[in-house]
């Protein structure tokens, strides 16, 4: 007779055998986007970042996180430090820590990207804002 299959672990009961996991799946809105936290844990963040056709992030700066970001659908336009750059589907960049950055969409479709942050501190209050579309900066 077959043995019923187990039923694949979900994030929140991972969360209860890893006591260092939490379980996070929360969409929050953004002006130029919205962005999901699919993992968290002590040193490092996975986020899914949408950035809405024609916008971009403000021009910022971190001093506890590096990021690491992967394309997975759209075009993005990176500045980080005094470089620019196009990536597209399945290219990715470095953002060291205490490097200005800025993510861009230029393009027609939604961009889509796979966000990896490590660091001792990963608190959304860890941006230095420079310029921002939205008027976020600091006074």
């Amino acid at each position: 007779m077959a043995q019923p299959k187990e039923a694949p672990q979900t994030s929140a009961a991972l969360s209860l055998t890893n006591p260092m996991l939490q379980s996070v799946a929360a969409t929050e809105l953004r002006p130029w986007g919205s962005f999901t936290i699919l993992e968290e844990a002590q040193g490092y963040k996975i986020k899914r970042i949408e950035v809405k056709p024609g916008h971009r992030l403000s021009l910022q700066m971190h001093h506890h996180r590096s990021e690491h970001w992967i394309v997975v659908c759209g075009t993005a336009k990176v500045t980080c430090g005094d470089q620019e750059k196009l990536l597209f589907c399945n290219q990715s960049t470095y953002v060291p820590a205490c490097t200005r950055h800025r993510l861009e969409n230029p393009g027609v479709i939604p961009l889509i990207l796979i966000e990896v942050q490590n660091g001792e501190y990963l608190g959304e209050d860890d941006i230095i804002r420079y310029q921002d579309d939205y008027a976020r900066t600091q006074d």
